[in-house]
C-alpha cells in the first residue's frame, strides 16, 4: 500500500519514515520523497497510528485524492529536475497529464489551489535549487550546468536564476565560497 506524505523534503525525512514505520511494526517496501510503500493495508486504526507519529516529526499523512494528487505531481516534478540528464520529450504539462492520468488544466488549478503557485513557478523554483546545488558541489561551469538543466542558453538559465533568487548565479557562488571559507578556520 502506497502511503503519500506531505513534507518530505530530504534524505533525513525518508530515514525518520523509515524508522516510524517500522517502529510501528509495517514491512517496509520502499521509501522515497512523498511516497512510502508498505505491504500491509491499513486499517482506520492504523492509519491514525501513523498520522499521529508522522505528526509528531512535522510530516503529514495524506489520504484525500485532491492533496495525494498534488503530492504525486510534487514528485513528478522533483523527479523530472532530479534526472535532468534526459530532456522531457514533450514539454512539462504533456509530461505530467500523460504520468498522471488527469488533465492538465485540471491538475494546475488544483495545484493552485493548494499550494499558492502555479506549476510552472514551482518547476522553475525547483530547477533553480537544482543549479543552486550543482554551483556548490559539482564544480561544472554555468555553461555545463545550463547545458545539463536544458537550457536553451547560460543567459536564460542567468535571467530565470536572478528572478528566483535576486542573485546572478556567480554571485550566488561567490556569497556561498565566502560563506564556505568563514566555516573552514
Amino acid at each position: 500500500m502506497e502511503l503519500y506524505i506531505k513534507n518530505m523534503v530530504c534524505p533525513c525525512c525518508q530515514r525518520v519514515v523509515e524508522s516510524e514505520l517500522v517502529r510501528l511494526g509495517f514491512h517496509l517496501r520502499y521509501v522515497d520523497l512523498g511516497v512510502a510503500d508498505i505491504e500491509e493495508t491499513l486499517s482506520v486504526a492504523q492509519q491514525q497510528l501513523v498520522r499521529s507519529a508522522l505528526r509528531k516529526t512535522g510530516l503529514e499523512l495524506l489520504d484525500d485524492k485532491k492533496s495525494i494528487l498534488v503530492q504525486k505531481i510534487i514528485n513528478t516534478i522533483r523527479d523530472v529536475v532530479r534526472c535532468s540528464d534526459e530532456p522531457l520529450v514533450y514539454n512539462l504539462s504533456v509530461h505530467l497529464s500523460s504520468l498522471l492520468g488527469h488533465d492538465y488544466t485540471y491538475m494546475s488549478n488544483l495545484f493552485s489551489e493548494k499550494l499558492g503557485t502555479t506549476i510552472e513557478k514551482f518547476y522553475i523554483v525547483r530547477k533553480i535549487e537544482r543549479v543552486k546545488e550543482l554551483l556548490i558541489e559539482d564544480g561544472l561551469t554555468l555553461t555545463a550546468i545550463a547545458y545539463k538543466m536544458h537550457y536553451s542558453s547560460v543567459a536564460h538559465l542567468s535571467n530565470q536564476f536572478k528572478k528566483v533568487t535576486s542573485l546572478t548565479p556567480s554571485r550566488f557562488k561567490q556569497l556561498q565560497e565566502k560563506k564556505y571559507a568563514m566555516w573552514s578556520f
